[in-house]
């Protein structure tokens, strides 16, 4: 076989530096990237960052623990699945290593955009490191088009926009009647499906409470049913296939997982104009694109619950499958390190971005 054939078919050896333990639902989007890499052909380690403190010791320890981590696993490319102090970190590893590995960093929304849950000063001190450290890299992924326009080093760096990836395998569309039943909800209810997720305040779920409240003046039976970030992952499709209709009210997202989950199940969408759902939710029956106010979202609700329909959304999804986004990385990884590298995704799959 020829040196060239060998560096085509070659799995490439993969580091993620992830904001935290992949254990449970935390991070389960950056969970399934990676093993969809892995089905892929390719080997993917990760290496869990501390994001508890900023304080600089305890990020020089950490440093050098990736630093070390690096040296052990020898990857072809280190891929920091978040900014702020977790891509700092990975770019000061990589480059006082001996291998020095080509970085690429995921920038996903509340690494770029300010986090009304944290102070000012410590949202600040965030940003200023996402953005030092997308200098520092060698390549940049932005989950949206909006995204990678706060990205200052886009200019100087190849950037690429590569949405949140969906497991089609596991959101699919259910028998809603089974659905409710295995959760306990109501024949005739009008429920409607919050993901408050682990920081609610940036969901804004007072404005999600209020149009709620707007909708129950219209509609009979309306159920506001609130994911808090316990629920099992195998458990949100029952809930997306029980509901009438997903409820966003985000002040800032990226590419919202939950939009692209509830796409692939067919659950309808009210959403308000925030990161990539316009352009994902383009096309889609039955879904809505909504003013930041209680009154118009209350409206849009009632008026989808009045006549509940499913969507089509999972006929838009194909693009955002886990196999089409491992794809597009694998592409984007190649490139950077000059390599056309053999797919082993099929002979069939589309790319979004």
């Amino acid at each position: 076989m020829s040196d060239d054939r060998k560096l085509r078919t070659a799995p490439l050896r993969i580091l993620f530096v992830s904001p935290g333990a992949l254990a449970g639902s935390h991070l389960i989007f950056v969970r399934r990237e990676a093993e969809a890499l892995r089905a892929a052909g390719h080997e993917v380690d990760v290496f869990a960052f501390d994001n508890q403190s900023y304080v600089p010791w305890q990020l020089a320890a950490q440093v050098m623990k990736l630093r070390h981590a690096i040296r052990r696993a020898r990857p072809d490319v280190v891929h920091a699945q978040f900014g702020k102090f977790n891509a700092l970190v990975a770019a000061i590893a990589v480059r006082i290593s001996i291998e020095k590995p080509p970085l690429v960093i995921t920038f996903r929304g509340t690494d770029i955009n300010h986090n009304t849950r944290y102070s000012w000063l410590r949202s600040a001190l965030g940003l200023g490191a996402s953005q030092l450290a997308a200098f520092l890299a060698r390549g940049v992924v932005c989950v949206s088009k909006e995204i990678r326009s706060k990205v200052l080093a886009q200019r100087t760096r190849p950037c690429i926009v590569v949405p949140t990836g969906v497991d089609l395998g596991t959101f699919v569309p259910l028998e809603r009647k089974a659905a409710r039943q295995r959760l306990g909800f109501g024949a005739d209810e009008k429920i409607i499906l919050f993901n408050a997720g682990r920081n609610p305040a940036v969901k804004d779920p007072a404005l999600a409470e209020a149009a709620v409240a707007q909708a129950a003046r219209h509609v009979d039976g309306v159920r506001f049913v609130v994911l808090e970030g316990d629920v099992r992952p195998e458990d949100v499709p029952l809930y997306m296939n029980a509901a009438d209709c997903l409820l966003v009210t985000s002040r800032t997202e990226g590419s919202p997982t939950v939009v692209q989950e509830a796409m692939a199940c067919n659950l309808p969408v009210v959403s308000v104009d925030v990161g990539d759902v316009r352009e994902r939710l383009a096309g889609v029956k039955y879904c809505a694109i909504v003013p930041r106010n209680p009154a118009a979202l209350g409206l849009a609700l009632a008026t989808l619950l009045r006549d509940p329909a499913r969507s089509d959304g999972r006929q838009h999804a194909a693009a955002l499958s886990l196999e089409a986004i491992a794809a597009r990385l694998q592409d984007f990884y190649g490139t950077l390190l000059g390599k056309s590298l053999h797919r082993h995704f099929g002979p069939k799959y589309r790319v979004a971005g």
